[in-house]
């Protein structure tokens, strides 16, 4: 258990999803611990816990040399040499009062219960024994209290080591994987998660921290839950059966008729191929709004087709179990165009819209979150992020930044109104409470979609931590200008992207699907073209139902994947 990529990651803090060790203050001791070996694992799960934790300071800096090492006594020294003269686990609660007052360890497992039960009776007869026998072993007296008042308000809680050993084992072993297998490791961590909003959000975020990307949901690329698109590119592909609304039972004959007869082509295709007859207009609603149909057309031409779509399908069924001929039948498989009854026209849908969709839908934003650019331009203004508060941090005076998300309204046993408030940034969320006389002030502030940034003081609320606002202000956007080497159009045109075909066709096919959604993260007027080249002859694709708008971002992103020849911008 000597793996360098695991004790980096440790050292980094980057452990969400590891086991024991993916909270806010865990995270934050292991960039100072900088664990080396499993010892310094064990040590920390037995530390990170009330009473021992006041303790973890003082073994940091002890292990790095920057405190001298001490003893209560020198007696102690062989029990406590090997966490830096810090009490951390039960045993060495057992062999201090084995060592100081001759107790056998039955003996000491009383004292040990009798401090975790904190009885003032029993405590204060195992008090005097214990005084007593280490008094008649040779200690003083004051080594002897102080030895005491050291164990008593620790014993309750410190874990014994063979616990925090196999706990530690445990977190080696989840950290071993993430730091050497991240896309395998992070992708499982999802599909344990799956149907968990709040852990998915935090494993897409850590996948994002890693340079992992989390595509959005196909019908052409998903399976039924999260899965590996590739692990060369560091991808992972959403799961059909992990969209909102959406279950095992609906998306079962997606797949089966997609393994059976390759990736759908078209809508009508779509129809012809998918008995739809079990799917309700929910569940369809749901998959096009979460941008499952993207590459067979827009969002709102799709919805706007929603009834016909499941008609002509459910109808198609239905003719083909009576053994008459279909529709799609009469027309012939090689119509290249949309039949009319499923012809689909374009409907805009703004950009906000369709990320409230992706929010609602998957519980994460993946193609662009709205905090996105603030979070570049409030990067110096903050003082800590809002998925990283916690309990530790209580008291603290601290400044966060984030999109409103959700807005509560309460009143006060005086009948004054006050606000609850969930502020979510590009890591977490966190409540944030705004009492009558701030609230009174900027009640217009506290409306969904705002960014605001927030100055407060963190509290204790049950199980978990709020802010209690001080101040309050929104965000207002700071115009960037565009890179002078890249031109940006003053008017909309035709933005032609050419792919050159190579032996390896999964691979072609994994960068078309890659440039179809770097474009979809551009709405635009721009008509789109795509050329697949082969050798000298080039066939061109036109994209009807796809539009982007080019710019500096865009042309960037699609340069990694065609080159700089394989775009051009035609006006």
């Amino acid at each position: 258990m000597d793996d360098s990529r695991t004790f980096e990651l440790l050292s980094s803090g980057e452990t969400g999803g590891v086991f024991q060790l993916e909270g806010a203050g865990m995270r934050r001791y292991l960039k100072e611990l900088k664990p080396a070996n499993f010892s310094d694992i064990a040590a920390m799960v037995a530390l990170y816990r009330p009473g021992p934790m006041n303790h973890i300071p003082t073994f940091i800096r002890a292990k790095h040399g920057l405190e001298p090492i001490s003893y209560p006594h020198p007696a102690l020294a062989g029990i406590l040499e090997e966490t830096h003269g810090v009490i951390v686990y039960q045993d060495q609660v057992l062999f201090i009062v084995q060592a100081l007052a001759g107790y056998s360890l039955g003996q000491a497992d009383i004292v040990r219960k009798a401090m975790g039960k904190k009885i003032p009776e029993i405590m204060r007869r195992e008090r005097l024994r214990f005084l007593e026998g280490a008094e008649k072993k040779g200690f003083s007296h004051e080594v002897a209290k102080q030895v005491f008042e050291l164990i008593e308000p620790f014993a309750g809680y410190a874990f014994n080591k063979a616990h925090s050993v196999s706990y530690a084992m445990i977190a080696y072993q989840t950290a071993y994987l993430k730091a050497n297998y991240p896309v395998e490791y992070m992708t499982a961590l999802l599909v344990a998660h799956s149907g968990q909003h709040d852990k998915v959000a935090a494993a897409v975020a850590d996948c994002q921290r890693m340079g992992i990307r989390v595509l959005p949901p196909d019908v052409n690329e998903s399976e039924e839950t999260f899965s590996i698109e590739s692990v060369e590119k560091q991808a992972i592909r959403f799961g059909l059966a992990d969209i909102k609304n959406v279950g095992v039972d609906a998306i079962t004959p997606i797949l089966a008729a997609r393994k059976a007869g390759g990736l759908f082509k078209s809508i009508d295709d779509f129809c012809r191929r998918t008995d739809l007859r079990g799917m309700n207009k929910r569940v369809m609603e749901s998959l096009i709004k979460a941008g499952v149909m993207d590459h067979l057309g827009s969002r709102g031409a799709l919805l706007q087709r929603l009834e016909r779509i499941l008609w002509l399908s459910q109808h198609e069924q239905v003719l083909r179990e009576k053994g008459q001929a279909t529709m799609f039948d009469l027309w012939g498989q090689s119509v290249a165009t949309p039949l009319p009854e499923i012809e689909l026209h374009e409907v805009d849908i703004p950009l906000k819209e369709r990320l409230a969709w992706e929010r609602e839908l998957l519980g994460v934003y993946l193609s662009e979150h709205p905090f996105q650019q603030a979070a570049r331009q409030l990067a110096s203004s903050v003082t800590a992020l809002c998925g990283q508060i916690d309990i530790e941090m209580v008291g603290q005076t601290v400044t966060v930044a984030g999109l409103v998300t959700s807005v509560r309204q309460g009143f006060t046993k005086s009948r004054r109104p006050f606000m609850n408030a969930t502020l979510e940034d590009l890591v977490g969320s966190i409540e944030v409470t705004c009492w009558a006389d701030i609230y009174q002030r900027t009640e217009d502030l506290w409306v969904e979609g705002n960014i605001l940034l927030v100055q407060g003081k963190v509290r204790a609320r049950q199980e978990g931590v709020q802010i209690a606002c001080d101040q309050v202000r929104r965000y207002e956007p700071r115009a960037t200008e565009p890179a002078d080497d890249v031109p940006i159009p003053s008017r909309e045109g035709r933005l032609r992207i050419t792919i050159a075909q190579t032996d390896n066709e999964k691979e072609d096919l994994l960068r078309f699907h890659q440039i179809l959604d770097i474009v979809k993260r551009y709405p635009g007027g721009d008509r789109v073209i795509m050329a697949i080249a082969d050798g000298g002859s080039r066939v061109n694709l036109d994209m009807p139902n796809m539009s982007t708008g080019y710019c500096r971002e865009l042309h960037e992103q699609l340069v990694e994947l065609v080159g700089e020849e394989g775009l051009r911008l035609e006006n």
